[in-house]
């Protein structure tokens, strides 16, 4: 089994900037693509943005340009650096970790991110 613990989110002011860490733990070799989803209030879950073992990435539209997610496989850890937030950017934001036929190996807690306009 794989297990996911997410930290780094808070509160900032629009304009700002958060990292968000999730590590990985637990059947690690079974892991090829790390991502993040987030959730707001009444809205469903949404990619924000994935990476794969060999680092390539895909990216929410709306969060281009401002968002980078990466990886750092000797640490078993998914970063995503967010700058720029935006009040939309709001939501509760959860790692997941995928197998190389990209079925869900487990998702963490979530953690909150609060952006102030």
């Amino acid at each position: 089994q794989v297990q996911l613990v997410e930290s780094g989110g808070g509160l900032v002011q629009a304009g700002g900037s958060l990292r968000l860490s999730c590590a990985a733990s637990g059947t690690i070799l079974r892991i090829n693509v790390m991502g993040w989803y987030r959730q707001a209030p009444g809205k469903q879950r949404e990619l924000v943005a994935t990476i794969t073992r060999d680092e390539s990435t895909n990216y929410a539209d709306s969060v281009k340009g401002r968002f980078t997610i990466s990886r750092d496989n000797t640490k078993n850890t998914v970063y995503l650096q967010m700058n720029s937030l935006k009040s939309e950017d709001t939501a509760v934001y959860y790692c997941n970790a995928r197998d190389y036929v990209w079925s869900i190996l487990s998702w963490g807690q979530g953690t909150q991110v609060t952006v102030s306009s």
